[in-house]
């Protein structure tokens, strides 16, 4: 197991960047491997769809991932560098072409797109044969040129040597014979026990970093061409509402504006840069029509899920005999947790390029899910498919902004592109605002628990749960809600890792006109919360330690149990306190098959709970990069602590208030609590660690809060009206 203890960089922060966030699995498809390879230049051996070694020794892999500061460029190359014998220095990654028969997150189904924490767990096995198969086609061109036995020859640090008759040579030197053998069926893959690079610490820097670092990584807002139109869009102020009249005079005046043009989704402004666009854009008058617009404000929609909460719902889990159970029993405790809409906030807004014309489209914007934003492009402009090229770009992160499920801001970018003509290519840019006032939030939802504890022991359990679906209405309603439960919803709920007799989780999903959207960990942002806290209420009314009572429940979830024991012991935990003005809290969550166990350490601020350290022990499989899963952790559990201290979107009469970090805010570097990660070894393959780290970090401070006598918050955030 490895362990590392630091005070966070601003590097860890941005390196938190999570992608997509769904807890699904979609049938399984043929490998991607399967279909032919795109063309690769000459010379450039192309042995899979995943891998390209050149001339000059470097080897490219192709990622299916949107890297977004994640890791998956790092990670893949990592997998395929190890299989292959290579040099890290020799390694390159760039975004794989949108192709879902190619590239197929396998974890999906046959769709091309970034979540879950599925990047490398789906494509470990892959990528490893990929690996594998090159580095054998390799080894069979020298036995070929040497004209000696390829058992005989070995591959080290990029280096392929026959030792007997002192040859050597480099991919590069064979990449050209390599490329005219046929591709072996069946490849060893190297045994865990050799791996040089997988799992090692230190030597392998991301090799995204230096680019970013440097200037030199291209973005979508950093495209430029002579005749490139910008392009930005006034949108309702209410969900739902539509454009009833236009008076665009004044915002035609300023100089640099092409064109107005309405579109579905508001009003579009045309312009040779930028600032003419968003100057005339403030200048337009637009009367919209909002009679089938949300016109409830949040306190509202709190009230009447308050409301669905005290009625049964649909059961989503059930054993035992829970409602005789609460009649009978001596002591009943209830409560009840409400989570606000979240916005995503990644650094990088929404933006995308598209050119189209002569039965062709070319798109260049962070895609996270290529496969639905191709066909959505193809459809706005009557083309198919495979006749729009998605270039996916570098992006300044998602939490699940980017993963949409109806598409809906290329089809602005479609849209936008149509209404004007194929004369120009366009740039739409959404600012900060659109972006946090444009909907597509973490959903609210509120649950109400209630449990039974006699003689020392937790003996029923209920949670009813009440929040909007985002995947009704969605292409993926179908295999996502099953008998009216969307299994994102209850996530995390509708099973808990604690043995307790009589148990019920059941589920309200109201229709609500405000658009929402899964956020980084999904389900488990609210669920985690809501179990983690009521557990630590229920073994503290049984007077059992938060540790040791969490344990005796465990006994059927081992490596939950294991990260727990091991959490423990980093932080040498003897007791929640409180000990000279500071308290403990603690949190185990499972997330997309990660294990996750942290303990936060807490004394009463000046203007809210103030964490000085975290410690947090996690199983996810295999490590394959154990300094990206560090910062992933990390970089969580700023996001989630941030967010459960400070954020929430409010609507006033269904217009959202919030519309910056001025007003909804993010946790500050000087806030950020020093953090140690454990890192337990494991010979299971690899789970997700975009997102698992936030879960458990707001458990972990309210129970440490109660401890200190504040209360376990049941509203988040926990700090109301601070900027």
């Amino acid at each position: 197991m490895t362990i590392h203890q630091r005070k966070l960089s601003r590097r860890s922060l941005l390196q938190g960047a999570a992608g997509l966030v769904i807890a699904f699995h979609l049938p399984r498809e043929v490998r991607a491997q399967a279909s032919p390879a795109p063309a690769a230049p000459d010379a450039v051996f192309a042995p899979n769809a995943f891998i390209r070694i050149a001339p000059d020794n470097t080897v490219t892999i192709l990622s299916k991932h949107i890297e977004f500061g994640q890791g998956p460029f790092t990670g893949l190359a990592t997998i395929v560098a190890e299989e292959l014998d290579a040099d890290w220095s020799q390694m390159r990654a760039d975004h794989a072409p949108a192709d879902a028969k190619l590239y197929n997150n396998t974890a999906f189904g046959p769709i091309q797109g970034t979540g879950g924490s599925t990047a490398i767990a789906n494509s470990w096995d892959q990528l490893r044969q990929a690996g594998a198969t090159a580095r054998a086609m390799l080894v069979q061109a020298a036995s070929n040129e040497w004209k000696v036995p390829a058992a005989e020859i070995t591959v080290e640090g990029g280096v392929i040597r026959h030792a007997a008759t002192k040859r050597e040579g480099r991919f590069g030197q064979f990449a050209d014979a390599a490329a005219k053998l046929p591709a072996p069926e069946n490849v060893r893959l190297k045994d865990p026990a050799n791996f040089k690079l997988i799992g090692k610490d230190g030597g392998l820097h991301r090799l995204d970093t230096v680019a970013k670092t440097n200037g030199t990584a291209q973005f979508t807002i950093d495209i430029r061409e002579p005749d490139l139109l910008t392009v930005v869009v006034a949108h309702p102020d209410r969900f739902g509402a539509k454009v009833a009249k236009v008076d665009d005079t004044e915002a035609r005046k300023v100089p640099g504006v092409v064109d107005v043009k309405v579109l579905p989704s508001g009003v579009a402004v045309y312009a040779n840069g930028t600032w003419p666009a968003i100057k005339a854009r403030d200048l337009l008058k637009i009367t919209w029509d909002d009679s089938a617009a949300e016109k409830r404000g949040t306190a509202q929609i709190i009230e009447d899920y308050r409301a669905l909460a005290r009625k049964p719902g649909l059961v989503a889990g059930k054993h035992g005999d829970l409602e005789g159970t609460l009649s009978k029993a001596s002591r009943v405790i209830e409560a009840e947790y409400v989570f606000p809409y979240l916005a995503h906030a990644p650094m990088e807004p929404l933006d995308g390029y598209l050119r189209y014309g002569d039965g062709k489209a070319l798109a260049r914007f962070g895609s996270q899910f290529q496969t639905f934003e191709q066909a959505t492009i193809a459809g706005v402009l009557g083309l198919k498919p495979q006749q729009v090229e998605i270039q996916t770009m570098l992006a300044g992160g998602s939490f699940g902004r980017r993963a949409q499920t109806t598409s809906h801001f290329v089809a602005e970018l479609a849209s936008a592109a149509k209404a004007i003509g194929p004369a120009r290519p366009v740039k739409l840019i959404w600012t900060r605002e659109d972006d946090l006032r444009g909907g597509y939030y973490r959903p609210l939802f509120v649950h109400r628990m209630r449990g039974a504890v006699e003689n020392g022991r937790i003996v029923a359990w209920s949670n009813t749960i009440v929040g909007q679906s985002f995947m009704k209405g969605s292409p993926l309603e179908s295999f996502m809600i099953k008998d009216g439960i969307d299994a994102t919803s209850v996530e995390g709920s509708k099973e808990i890792p604690y043995e307790v007799a009589n148990f019920q989780c059941d589920l309200h999903t109201p229709d609500v006109g405000v658009p929402t959207l899964w956020w980084r960990s999904v389900g488990h942002t609210h669920t985690g919360y809501a179990v983690e806290c009521f557990i630590d209420e229920l073994l503290q009314a049984a007077e059992k330690d938060p540790v040791g009572g969490r344990l005796e429940l465990m006994g059927k979830h081992p490596r939950a149990a294991n990260v727990l024991r091991e959490v423990a012991r980093l932080a040498k935990w003897n007791g929640p306190g409180p000990v000279e003005g500071r308290a403990r809290g603690v949190a185990v969550v499972e997330s997309f098959n990660s294990y996750v166990a942290q303990i936060a350490e807490v004394s009463d601020g000046k203007d809210g709970p103030r964490v000085h350290k975290v410690w947090c022990a996690v199983d996810c499989g295999v490590a394959v990069n154990p300094d990206v899963i560090r910062a992933q952790i990390e970089g969580g559990i700023g996001y989630g602590l941030g967010h459960i201290l400070f954020a929430e979107v409010t609507l006033d009469q269904g217009r959202p208030v919030q519309g910056n970090f001025d007003t909804y805010r993010s946790l500050r570097i000087n806030e950020m609590p020093a953090v140690e990660v454990a890192i337990v070894s494991s010979t299971e393959k690899p789970t997700g660690v975009g997102e698992p780290g936030v879960p458990p970090i707001g458990p972990a401070v309210a129970n440490a809060m109660a401890r200190l006598g504040l209360g376990r918050p049941r509203q988040l955030p926990f700090v109301k009206g601070v900027a």
